[in-house]
């Protein structure tokens, strides 16, 4: 990543520039450092040197090698958006985000190394998680310095999502609010549970329509703990439909997922100032226009 110096800047130290004009982090400006990754018009420079107006200050970003061996996964992935420092993927519903001991080779992170040919040094960045039995919208990262800047917008105004979930039973009230601390369930590794003592966690929700036994419900997070909306739900007596840790799972309509999809990402690109507005309705959710997804909570 390179950075023209302004004339304003001229006097400053190569560290001031990439932590103040060129938004670095801290861990990030230690490694380049102490690996010889800092340039100054090309040639390699200590963080203190100094800088004078139309000096190119650049930093080459050493990463670690992925946890396991990538291996090409021959998923067909939509990707709606994308540029040079990020990209937008719809993850299909049961499949992992990212490669693991039990999905080594299975997961978006294997699919999303096959669209791009797998190159020799393919990083894998999502700024966004999504559960393996949730579909969506995610935002992958295509450098460290935008994963780093796009983090910084997580839980912001500047980086919103909302989900459609597909509920067993319907909240008896159509719009509101669930203000439901969550925590780890003792005794388990997995599982969440509503509780005094856990975090805050807010979930803004609003009924679309209600149909065969339950509800299709949009929802937008105030806070991102760990299943919190389908914690959430479940806790009011509407889990997702197909929810096998919080619900009843039906493996015949869902596989090896549920009704929960993130269906709506509005964001500001960090390095060129775009908005991106995406959308994605799941087949579940038929007949839903997309400007519902952006219609404001009451």
């Amino acid at each position: 990543m390179e950075y023209t110096v302004k004339p304003e800047e001229g006097g400053r130290k190569v560290r001031d520039i990439l932590r103040r004009s060129m938004g670095v982090s801290y861990t990030a400006l230690k490694s380049a450092k102490w690996n010889g990754r800092l340039g100054l018009n090309g040639q390699t420079v200590r963080a203190d040197a100094m800088v004078a107006p139309g000096d190119l200050v650049s930093i080459e970003w050493a990463e670690d090698e992925p946890a396991y061996p990538l291996k090409p996964y021959p998923l067909e992935i939509d990707v709606p958006w994308q540029d040079e420092h990020l990209m937008v993927a719809v993850k299909p519903a049961g499949i992992a985000s990212q490669a693991s001991r039990n999905h080594p080779e299975d997961s978006l992170e294997n699919a999303v190394f096959a669209w791009a040919g797998c190159p020799d040094n393919f990083v894998y960045r999502p700024v966004n998680r999504l559960d393996k039995g949730t579909g969506g919208l995610m935002v992958i990262a295509r450098t460290p310095h935008a994963q780093h800047l796009m983090q910084r917008q997580l839980h912001t105004p500047a980086f919103r999502r909302r989900y459609l979930a597909l509920t067993d039973g319907a909240p008896k009230e159509k719009e509101g609010i669930l203000d439901y601390p969550i925590m780890k369930m003792p005794g388990s590794t997995v599982k969440r549970t509503v509780s005094a003592e856990g975090k805050p966690s807010r979930t803004r929700y609003r009924v679309l329509r209600e149909e065969d036994g339950g509800a299709l419900i949009l929802l937008e997070l105030e806070t991102g703990r760990t299943h919190q909306i389908r914690v959430h739900l479940s806790h009011i007596g509407c889990p997702v439909r197909g929810d096998f840790l919080y619900g009843t799972e039906r493996p015949e309509e869902y596989p090896g997922c549920f009704a929960l999809h993130s269906a709506m990402l509005d964001t500001v690109h960090p390095l060129s100032g775009e908005r991106i507005r995406l959308t994605s309705v799941p087949a579940w959710a038929k007949g839903i226009e997309t400007d519902v997804l952006f219609m404001d909570f009451d």
